[in-house]
């Protein structure tokens, strides 16, 4: 685990929230079950493989001795989460505080921007951060095309979870964005992210996609529409199956010209897979490109790593 150890011992003062160590993108050899996070002012050390005490005392050690440099005589603040393979096969994980507190409301920042996030609970904390790039394409676009066409665009975000695309879009100059998921938890957590930033025009269907297309097509036609839905969620959503439902719909949802971001993190589907099923099921959508994922995300296989591409109409 030295490489873990190494960026620790390197990594810049906190700021915006953001990964510190990829170990999951293959780049540093016996470190592949290690990611760190920060989530200011709290780190957050995730496993996906067992590990022993004496390994997490390294790390709380150089977590240590790195954060006395940055920040002399402020606490450390760090968080421990195992997602081992049994637990990740039941949907669960084993999270431990192991050293100061984590704030409640727990809020970040990226690009400016304020989030909501919940690092003590579950997999997934309100923001994903390998996505930043995403909604900092989004929040471009948004802010060119109200410069180009003099109105703010109409967006619609599919599988919003706490809605990040949805506050970078009407921060980039949107007049209006439709967010729908059908957890209601997460729909609630995006209005707050909504309030943090002070932002309206933003509605908020905590619905069924599948069961709510004559309700969310009423809306349109719009200028964007984002997909970013899980790639494995029992009962929901499985990406091999269901994304087909999602692009057939797509011409019929976008304005002339409209653009569509589509998003996948399914390591087992590669980029083909969604330009596949677009060129099958939406022929009037053109492949326009795909958006880097942040640096600290880099991958041996950018098949494996995050999808995000761009379509338009």
């Amino acid at each position: 685990m030295q490489a873990l150890l190494d960026a620790i011992a390197a990594m810049p003062p906190p700021g915006d929230a953001r990964r510190i160590f990829h170990g999951r993108g293959g780049l540093h050899p016996g470190c592949e079950q290690w990611t760190l996070d920060a989530y200011p002012p709290v780190f957050v050390l995730t496993s996906f493989a067992p590990v022993d005490e004496g390994q997490l005392a390294a790390v709380g050690d150089a977590l240590r001795a790195r954060w006395a440099q940055l920040a002399p005589g402020e606490l450390l603040h760090w968080v421990f989460q195992h997602r081992g393979e049994a637990l990740r096969l039941q949907g669960r994980s084993d999270t431990r505080l192991m050293a100061g507190g984590v704030p409640d409301p727990h809020v970040v920042t990226e690009g400016g921007l304020r989030f909501r996030v919940h690092v003590l609970s579950g997999q997934n904390h309100g923001l994903f951060l390998d996505m930043a790039e995403g909604r900092r394409w989004v929040r471009e676009w948004a802010t060119d095309f109200k410069a180009r066409e003099g109105r703010g665009a109409r967006v619609l975000n599919l599988f919003a979870y706490t809605c990040a695309f949805s506050v970078a879009a009407l921060a980039g100059g949107a007049a209006q964005v439709v967010n729908v998921d059908m957890g209601r938890g997460a729909i609630a957590t995006g209005q707050q992210n909504h309030r943090l930033n002070g932002l309206d025009g933003a509605s908020f269907l905590a619905h069924d996609i599948f069961a709510s297309w004559g309700r969310i097509a009423r809306g349109g036609p719009y200028d964007l529409v984002i997909a970013d839905p899980p790639s494995y969620q029992k009962g929901s959503f499985v990406a091999a199956k269901d994304y087909a439902r999602v692009v057939r719909r797509l011409p019929g949802l976008l304005a002339p010209g409209g653009h569509a971001l589509l998003c996948l993190n399914a390591p087992e589907l590669g980029e083909g897979f969604v330009r596949g099923l677009v060129d099958d099921l939406a022929p009037p959508l053109a492949f326009a490109g795909r958006v880097p994922n942040p640096a600290a995300f880099a991958d041996v296989d950018g098949g494996r790593a995050l999808k995000v591409l761009v379509f338009r109409a």
